[in-house]
């Protein structure tokens, strides 16, 4: 489908720009969401009679984004969650809990804003970026942790999850370990010989006195 830009699309083009797309990327997204129009004859008319005004409108949100995004350029954010010793998160950490956690910070950022490839399933530091306005991106950071102590110990660059591999693997070194005898091949037994004969001195009575004065008679 053609389509008459209403503002910057990344990666499509810019205000005023007709461009194809899928149809369910337009009907879905841009049409709905006011971001584009159907390129027939009368949209277009319609469009260069509103292109100053839409133009002028765009300039101004985006410098009110530029304001907002000086404010909340390189905030960091601390979420405590709770992981295993691995460092893997018993959940995940998403656009939502980003977004809540600036809002806690007094900036006025919506879940929609928020851009993540994925949701964050581990402990440690993340670039996560807020789109403020389509031609206004700007980055912030999300400490994920699993107490106050270990998001100080991130915030000063210290790999959390790596001393905690570290320690496993110290651990993991310090077991117990039987001394062997060097000649003696592992899973030998004794012979059934030597086992039978083990058994029945195990099972002869002790010769006593009696015994011998028995014999002598």
């Amino acid at each position: 489908m053609d389509i008459i830009l209403l503002e910057r699309i990344e990666k499509l083009g810019t205000i005023g720009d007709v461009v194809s797309v899928r149809d369910g990327y337009a009907r879905n997204f841009l049409l709905p969401q006011k971001k584009a129009l159907r390129a027939n004859e009368a949209n277009k008319k319609v469009f260069e009679a509103n292109r100053d005004r839409l133009e002028k409108e765009n300039a101004e949100k985006r410098t009110a984004a530029e304001a907002q995004g000086n404010k909340v350029a390189g905030a960091e954010i601390v979420l405590i969650r709770a992981a295993s010793n691995t460092g893997q998160l018993y959940g995940s950490v998403n656009v939502r809990d980003v977004a809540a956690s600036l809002v806690e910070q007094g900036h006025e950022i919506d879940k929609k804003q928020v851009i993540m490839g994925a949701p964050i399933k581990t402990i440690g530091m993340f670039d996560v970026t807020i789109a403020l306005h389509p031609e206004v991106h700007v980055t912030v950071k999300a400490n994920v942790a699993r107490s106050d102590d270990e998001a100080e110990l991130q915030s000063q660059g210290v790999d959390v999850i790596a001393q905690l591999n570290e320690e496993e693997r110290s651990e993991g070194g310090e077991g117990f370990t039987e001394e062997l005898d060097p000649d003696r091949e592992l899973g030998d037994l004794p012979s059934a010989d030597e086992g039978e004969a083990e058994d029945v001195a195990a099972e002869e009575p002790p010769v006593t006195d009696a015994d011998e004065g028995e014999k002598d008679a």
